[in-house]
């Protein structure tokens, strides 16, 4: 059993495990199913607009799919979300990502 389809059986248990959801969409990231993954992470965003990983990982993604404008506006998302739980760190690295598309 691949980790994908071991993830996606552990969220079949925990279906609001916001860990699990975030570790599927990077499965499906690691697997090269890139839509899929931007697809999932966007429903981890749904349900928590502060969770920084989530939006910084879709702006990447949506990157290197050739998406730069929808990576610009994901990333946004994601600085916003940075500045609201204090994450300095990840805000910067948002900032100099935006810089770069």
């Amino acid at each position: 059993m691949s980790k994908r389809e071991q993830l996606e059986k552990m969220l079949e248990a925990s279906p609001d495990d916001e860990f699990l959801k975030y570790a599927l969409a990077m499965a499906c990231s690691s697997e090269g199913d890139e839509q899929e993954a931007v697809r999932r992470l966007a429903l981890v965003t749904d349900d928590n607009p502060d969770n920084v990983s989530a939006w910084f990982q879709r702006a990447q993604i949506l990157a290197r799919m050739g998406e730069p404008e929808d990576a610009a506006t994901v990333a946004k998302s994601g600085i916003e979300a940075a500045r609201r739980t204090g994450n300095d760190h990840a805000e910067a690295e948002m900032i100099g990502f935006l810089d770069l598309l």
